[in-house]
């Protein structure tokens, strides 16, 4: 039998919903619901990848910013 769409699935958590559990956590704004989600379904290895993924990422965005505005202020 398939599962419901509103009824949660004992499968490993899918690519958004990891990245999407990362995000929230790093804005601290995590609901109980996806928490409890999280340590039944996730492993931590996954979690950690991501959060460097995401890490390095925003890095990276913040260095590029940086570098264009500094361009633009001198000249």
């Amino acid at each position: 039998m398939k599962n419901q769409p509103n009824r949660p699935s004992d499968d490993k958590m899918t690519l958004l919903q990891v990245a999407q559990s990362v995000l929230a956590a790093a804005f601290g704004v995590q609901s109980s619901r996806n928490r409890e989600r999280d340590f039944k379904r996730g492993s931590a290895r996954t979690f950690i990848l991501a959060g460097l993924v995401g890490t390095v990422l925003f890095v990276v965005a913040v260095w590029g910013v940086v570098s264009v505005v500094m361009k633009v202020a001198v000249g």
